[in-house]
């Protein structure tokens, strides 16, 4: 079927930003703080976690834990899967044994990596304080509080109308297109903490303006959300910093020229980027795993010149 502006895609890791946005709704309300250690809260022993991590190291990719996949050594998160029936992870704590016994990559605030296993740990915390599993929780505290009708967390056994299902390109030695790849093994049957949200691109634009202005989360929070944290890397002439679940690009007179949050996966990609000087927001959300990137290339292009010349 053709895609429509009804049409759900999965979010891969842009959902790590609603898991964020959930994380200080209950800093928010005093359940925790920025500098709550994680493990101690939740209790975990006998792991190899350092009791030293913060909600803070979490948010901004500087917690050092050892991750189900390596992404910057050019692991594939597929490849968990081969081993692992993926239909046997659905719940939060179902991801624990996947990386609670790695060694450390560095110490926590140290520096920065990024991590999916991280923002399973605030999907506990989350669960532990609401007493809600982290899918209701967030139904309840981001779908429904910020009018995303369309949005929700479906498994991969059921039908569901108007979901793009993801898929790749097969191709040959020449480049040519020889057959076409599902992704029904390459992640998790239904969305956790990291990763798995469906959205159409309406609904997450009313997302994020609802916790940029101050509508899902307290104006001090709203504010933090949109400010660098945590130095990254340099790229190009620019710099990369981490936020609480953003990542900024910011010139080298220090302007932020966008913040976003980008995901990938089998059959899946999707970019959602704010342009705080022309408050625009840009989503492009693709059920391939490269359907996203070149469309953003564009688009940033284009606007980097209207800006220049408005």
């Amino acid at each position: 079927m053709p895609v429509t502006m009804e049409t759900r895609f999965d979010t891969a890791s842009i959902t790590k930003l609603i898991t964020a946005v959930a994380t200080l709704q209950l800093i928010d309300a005093g359940a925790f703080a920025l500098d709550t250690r994680v493990i101690p809260y939740l209790g975990l022993t006998g792991t190899t976690l350092s009791p030293d991590v913060t909600v803070f190291h979490c948010l901004t990719h500087s917690s050092g834990i050892g991750d189900d996949c390596e992404e910057e050594d050019g692991e594939d998160y597929a490849d968990l899967w081969t081993s692992t029936p993926n239909y046997a992870v659905s719940e939060t704590a179902d991801f624990l044994p996947q990386f609670a016994s790695k060694p450390s990559n560095f110490a926590p605030g140290e520096r920065c990596r990024y991590c999916n296993c991280a923002f399973t740990l605030l999907g506990l915390m989350i669960e532990r304080v609401s007493g809600l599993t982290y899918r209701e929780y967030v139904q309840r505290n981001i779908f429904d509080r910020a009018g995303m009708s369309a949005s929700e967390f479906f498994h991969l056994e059921t039908c569901v109308p108007e979901v793009a299902e993801g898929c790749d390109p097969i191709r040959d030695d020449e480049g040519t297109i020889v057959r076409w790849k599902r992704n029904i093994y390459s992640f998790p049957p239904i969305g956790s903490p990291d990763s798995g949200a469906y959205v159409t691109a309406a609904d997450l634009d009313h997302f994020f303006r609802a916790s940029k202005d101050g509508v899902l989360v307290s104006k001090r929070s709203a504010q933090r959300l949109l400010q660098p944290q945590v130095f990254g890397a340099k790229k190009d002439g620019w710099r990369l910093e981490y936020g609480l679940g953003l990542w900024f690009r910011v010139d080298t007179a220090g302007r932020v020229v966008f913040c976003e949050k980008e995901g990938y996966n089998a059959g899946v990609s999707g970019v959602l980027r704010y342009y705080p000087d022309s408050d625009l927001t840009l989503v492009i959300l693709s059920n391939m795993a490269e359907g996203a990137w070149t469309p953003a290339e564009h688009l940033h292009d284009i606007l980097a010149k209207f800006e220049f010349t408005a």
